[in-house]
């Protein structure tokens, strides 16, 4: 037996609120900016939706940050950057995951690997700045 997606306005606010978005938000973001426009939206419909959203390519899982999932509505391979202060998620469009490196593990492991996601973590700017304490530990 075939399930049909019925259309609803709730649903399209949800995805339209992630992909019109460039904070990464979590879905208590997506709930708090929906509900005064749907009164009787809840935070397990947003939850249920983001769950169906994923399954279907629609939006991708930027991971657990302060507690919270966070989603991102391109899907398109690129990197983020996760600031350890204040929780900012950004796109890095220019530092693309790699073939090369999915191959090298593959073949390294023994592993078929079907892609990878590439996160770099530390302060973004705006912490950096409040944190003059804050000193970069040469690469060695």
């Amino acid at each position: 037996m075939e399930h049909t997606v019925r259309y609803s306005k709730k649903r399209e606010a949800i995805l339209s609120a992630i992909q019109g978005t460039s904070c990464h938000p979590s879905a208590d973001w997506v709930y708090r900016q929906l509900k005064p426009s749907h009164p009787d939206l809840s935070l397990g419909t947003v939850y249920r939706n983001l769950a169906f959203f994923q399954a279907q390519g629609l939006i991708q899982s930027v991971g657990v940050v302060q507690g919270q999932e966070r989603f991102d509505g391109i899907v398109t391979p690129h990197s983020h950057f996760i600031c350890d202060c204040c929780g900012s998620v950004l796109d890095l469009p220019d530092v693309q995951p790699g073939q090369e490196l999915e191959r090298a593990v593959s073949q390294q492991y023994g592993l078929a690997v079907k892609r990878h996601e590439l996160t770099f973590h530390g302060l973004c700017p705006s912490c950096m700045h409040q944190n003059q304490n804050f000193k970069e530990e040469p690469l060695s």
